[in-house]
């Protein structure tokens, strides 16, 4: 899949077995591109960004799940680009090797230092893409999303990790997870941006904020409060 929105080129790959969408996100400016949850198969990943024509500048992490950080390590080595993470998620990061032997997977990873920890409200430039990080915990502690701002009549985009999906949320019974802390954020975070916001989650179809305020199932949890 490749979509074309404002200044930005978005290519999905759906990864690993948990079929996870690793995110290519490049600026059609500049070349520069960001890779967004880079969990498994990734000479597929460098590839990828190979025959786009994209420069990798950076790795951005929404959480430290091992389907969304188990190829982490390969692609910073491939590319040399800096690894982005919340600083809340560091316990999940640090223990990937238990979660891949939780699911049966191959433990003998070596995952890199995180390069630069984020929080909420920073600004990570991609070229000439300025992405918001939003914390937005719940589903783990770290949790966060990047937000493109729409240009010129396009819509933004959201990158939502596992906070918002297509119809669904987020699990909340994995470590650090709480249901009422994801349906905050998603309130908080989400549910305040502009209804045609396409929201790319990490797993499953894309939607945008003005579906999922309409028709998730679990609209009526979501709690929004004035900041």
């Amino acid at each position: 899949m490749n979509d074309k929105v404002n200044k930005a080129i978005v290519e999905v790959l759906p990864v690993s077995p948990f079929v996870m969408n690793c995110i290519v996100l490049g600026c059609r400016a500049s070349g520069k591109a960001a890779v967004i949850d880079p969990g498994d198969e990734s000479q597929r990943i460098v590839r990828a960004v190979e025959l786009a024509g994209l420069e990798v500048t950076h790795i951005l992490l929404t959480h430290a799940h091992i389907d969304h950080v188990g190829s982490a390590g390969e692609v910073k080595e491939a590319t040399g680009a800096p690894v982005y993470l919340h600083r809340e998620d560091l316990p999940l990061y640090g223990h990937v090797a238990q979660q891949a032997r939780a699911f049966g997977m191959n433990a003998d990873m070596t995952m890199p230092d995180i390069d630069v920890f984020v929080n909420d409200g920073d600004s990570v430039q991609v070229g000439e893409l300025h992405l918001r990080v939003l914390h937005a915990p719940g589903h783990s502690p770290g949790s966060i999303c990047f937000y493109l701002k729409g240009e010129q009549g396009s819509p933004g985009m959201v990158f939502s990790g596992d906070v918002l999906f297509a119809g669904s949320i987020g699990r909340t019974d994995l470590w650090g997870g709480s249901y009422e802390t994801l349906m905050r954020s998603i309130g908080e975070k989400l549910m305040t941006l502009p209804d045609d916001t396409v929201v790319y989650s990490g797993h499953g179809p894309s939607t945008t904020v003005g579906k999922e305020r309409a028709n998730n199932p679990f609209s009526r949890d979501f709690v929004q409060t004035t900041l």
